[in-house]
């Protein structure tokens, strides 16, 4: 399983309307049923994307390398939207990895790959989180 979903050929989307799904070199695993709940988070994400995009512009929060918006300083309005983003994030995640009846330990993939999503969609500028833990500023 683990080395299915990191044979991505194509990554996941998340692009608004926020479409989610991961296509493996075996299958596309997505989220097979829009719940009210799956719905709901990813309604919250697109209410929330500006500005979450200008806490990035600003180098106040970061994409780690597991997946997650990270703040990079003590501001409380950026980790009150990084919590409401992660939480959200966790979420869906989640709903991928059981609606595709995956085992409960793919979850770490699920967030690995979105990390990587995340990186190689951030902006010129955006902090970004290395696999070794080092930030670096795309």
């Amino acid at each position: 399983m683990f080395r299915t979903l990191l044979s991505i050929v194509t990554a996941i989307t998340l692009i608004i309307p926020f479409t989610i799904s991961i296509t493996s070199a075996e299958g596309k695993y997505s989220i097979k049923e829009m719940t009210p709940d799956v719905q709901t988070a990813l309604n919250n994400r697109r209410d929330r994307y500006e500005k979450l995009r200008s806490l990035k512009e600003a180098g106040m929060v970061g994409e780690n390398n597991k997946g997650y918006v990270e703040v990079l300083g003590n501001d409380p309005e950026a980790k009150a939207i990084a919590d409401a983003e992660n939480n959200d994030r966790r979420f869906i995640y989640m709903t991928i990895v059981e609606q595709n009846n995956l085992p409960k330990d793919a979850l770490a993939t699920v967030e690995i790959v979105f990390a990587q999503e995340q990186s190689d969609r951030a902006n010129p500028g955006d902090k970004i989180q290395q696999e070794d833990g080092r930030w670096m500023t795309k």
